[in-house]
């Protein structure tokens, strides 16, 4: 793939040409935008100095996406004069091939480029902005994860769905944007609503279909800004056309706007149940219904507030999800994880910002009895998790960032979490990353110098660090070299910490697990977060971190006899 200016031209000509070999039946998206109002865009497609297509749009508020499907294959080139024509995002593929391959991009703007970082091993969509997992699951022999989605920048804006396969959880193939936004909402780049979070299913019977279930918000519409919607693909490629299956909150909840991100799963009495959150005048609560409908399709009936969060005020719960721990769906005495996200809540204690809490106890499709519950992450920049069964263990995925740390002044590139088990063991939830990422270790760097306090260089900062501590709850600091802030990592009598300070001066949170008294420890780096997996994920912190600089140096201090082993891998896809 080539992109340049046509050289016939004259010097200074807006005139552009992209050009790529494509094979026959490609299809291409294009996103275009009328730079000056009144004058069409234009994309002009040729092979072997034919033309063969010619896209066109008229908005000029907002990128409008074009398909163009090729007869034949090759040499295909896409000419546009940028003075009349806007151009965001052009990609191709090939639908008998994509899950494979996934697609080609042949052309993305400075506002949506992904950030370069080679050797990094999150993932990370390939142009725009990205928030929330949707739809984490397995379909068919593959892993399929859809994500909330701005395509033409790098800030939030009106929310598609992004989505992308995988075999391992760990190497991914981009796939077309699946879920669009309402005619209304795409016209202008107002940010007044979109395709919201969501969740999966496949689709009853032996095609390899998927269901999904979506929030559209739309600012401002009465009675109700947020509603939910199903839609199919039965290519899993594209989503046919939504239905509305929820057009309201449920009455006489004093229930605020917020009613949305549905989680659909199967319950311990074969129907389907769909979590969503929500908040009251007291705090975030979590609303259950459910449906006799083999398909999900409809016929949803609301069954009552399965969950409340009242601790931090008027919070609104949100990206709920719930998956059994420690047995199968309808066995009554199987504990069940119900994760969800607390909007807007504040620790007392430290300061950190929207807490996701996870609860775990007794789910009988229609009631939850809490045993227990904990943060799922001190670090908090593991937000909106989502997770499913995935064969014999759940397996879930969050967004690595924090709305409090979100400007709409700044753009924002982010990432996803390592995906992440989901494991009930002596009382405690565990979120250890997946087993794949020990196939992420390429070369030892070291596991001798770092034990003795040396300083020791990382490479291009993508490296995990395994320490084994000679007892329960030993001491340590790890001071990093980062080149935007402070960082490290300790463990003291107070718990365990990420360390985490900015030149500014501004006041931070502190990020720790308090009493955590951890034996071993896995540290994931890489550019633009830390992940810190301290017993089998028994304790786990996520902090983004600021730029795509990798942590240049590691260094371990820590008393005589604390430490009883230290090393260090290079990480890579």
């Amino acid at each position: 793939m080539t992109s340049h200016a046509n050289p016939s031209s004259l010097l200074g000509s807006s005139d552009r040409t992209l050009s790529a070999a494509l094979p026959a039946g490609a299809t291409i998206h294009a996103w275009l935008k009328a730079a000056r109002a009144g004058t069409p865009a234009e994309l002009r497609a040729s092979q072997a100095g034919r033309e063969i297509g010619r896209l066109t749009a008229d908005n000029s508020e907002e990128f409008e996406l074009q398909t163009l499907v090729l007869e034949a294959g090759g040499e295909t080139a896409l000419a546009y004069d940028a003075a009349t024509t806007a151009v965001s995002v052009v990609y191709a593929f090939s639908n008998d091939e994509v899950l494979e391959k996934g697609i080609q991009v042949l052309h993305g703007g400075e506002e949506n480029a992904a950030p370069a970082v080679p050797g990094s091993y999150h993932f990370r969509p390939p142009f725009g902005w990205m928030n929330d997992p949707n739809g984490f699951g397995r379909f068919a022999d593959k892993v399929h994860l859809f994500y909330q989605h701005y395509p033409h920048s790098l800030r939030w804006n009106t929310m598609h769905w992004g989505h992308a396969v995988s075999d391992d959880y760990l190497h991914w193939r981009h796939l077309p944007v699946f879920l669009f936004p309402s005619a209304e909402l795409s016209a202008r780049d107002d940010g007044r609503g979109g395709a919201f979070s969501g969740s999966a299913i496949p689709l009853a019977g032996e095609e390899p279909g998927i269901r999904i279930f979506f929030t559209e918000q739309v600012k401002d519409r009465l009675p109700d800004e947020q509603i939910q919607l199903t839609a199919v693909t039965r290519d899993q490629i594209t989503a046919g056309p939504a239905e509305i299956i929820l057009p309201e909150r449920p009455a006489g909840l004093d229930l605020t706007m917020d009613f949305r991100d549905p989680y659909v799963l199967k319950g311990p009495d074969g129907r389907w149940k769909m979590l969503l959150g929500s908040r009251d005048h007291a705090g975030g609560v979590i609303l259950l219904y459910e449906t006799a409908d083999p398909d999900a399709a409809g016929g949803w009936s609301f069954v009552g507030i399965l969950h409340r969060e009242n601790r931090f005020g008027m919070t609104a719960a949100e990206c709920p999800c719930i998956v059994p721990l420690d047995g199968s769906v309808d066995d009554p005495q199987t504990r069940w994880a119900l994760i969800f996200g607390l909007l807007t809540s504040r620790d007392p204690t430290t300061g950190r910002r929207n807490i996701t809490i996870a609860t775990v106890g007794r789910f009988d499709g229609r009631g939850f009895v809490k045993e227990f519950e904990q943060e799922l992450d001190f670090g908090t920049d593991a937000y909106a998790f989502q997770a499913f069964v995935d064969q014999s263990e759940p397996v879930g995925i969050a967004w690595l960032a924090n709305w409090t740390e979100i400007s709409k002044k700044i753009d924002f590139p982010t990432a996803m979490t390592l995906p992440r088990r989901v494991l009930f063991k002596e009382g405690a939830l565990l979120t250890p990353p997946v087993e794949a990422t020990e196939s992420l270790r390429q070369q030892l760097l070291d596991e001798s110098r770092l034990t003795t306090g040396e300083k020791v260089e990382l490479g291009n900062g993508a490296v995990e660090i395994i320490i084994d501590l000679a007892a329960a709850g030993a001491t340590f600091d790890l001071e990093f070299d980062h080149p935007d802030v402070e960082l490290g990592l300790r463990l003291d009598p107070e718990g365990l910490s990420i360390l985490y300070d900015v030149p500014d001066g501004k006041w931070l949170p502190r990020y720790i697990a308090a009493g955590a008294r951890p034996s071993t420890l896995r540290v994931f780096l890489d550019k633009g977060s830390i992940e810190v997996f301290a017993d089998n994920g028994r304790w786990t912190g996520t902090k983004r971190l600021p730029g795509f600089e990798g942590v240049r140096s590691a260094r371990l201090n820590a008393p005589a006899g604390n430490i009883a082993s230290a090393k260090i891998w290079q990480l890579k896809l």
